[in-house]
């Protein structure tokens, strides 16, 4: 097999859940080959570099080898290899941490103002 759709790929080494994730995905313009948007009917070959913007963190991986049919988790390995930063999967903590905000205990829901409030500070600090 010498290449397969980007689409089939992403979804065979469990990057997305279901293939149709995966072309939508393609379609919005979230993955990216070689630094080129791609259409989910682009097919993918060896020791290319695919990079998935999955917000807040933005995926990069290189293609070992071809597959288009479902792995198990143990087999990813011998497809893909995760070649993205430490910034920006730690990125992933960041955001945990950050989404806490105090609240009294009997305070009930926040007003459309509070909310408003909220979501720029938390805008703001992402």
């Amino acid at each position: 097999m010498n290449d397969v759709r980007i689409d089939k790929w992403l979804w065979a080494v469990r990057i997305y859940k279901t293939r149709s994730d995966a072309a939508s995905a393609c379609k919005h313009g979230k993955i990216t080959i070689n630094n080129t948007e791609c259409k989910p009917s682009r097919t993918i070959k060896k020791g290319e570099i695919v990079t998935v913007r999955k917000l807040p963190v933005i995926y990069t991986y290189r293609v070992i080898d071809i597959t288009e049919n479902r792995q198990s988790a143990k087999n990813t390995a011998q497809y893909v290899e995760n070649i993205t930063p430490p910034e920006e999967t730690a990125k992933l903590d960041m955001k945990n941490i950050t989404t806490f905000v105090h609240r009294d205990k009997g305070s009930g829901r926040p007003t459309k103002k509070e909310r408003r409030m909220l979501d720029n500070l938390m805008n703001e600090t992402m």
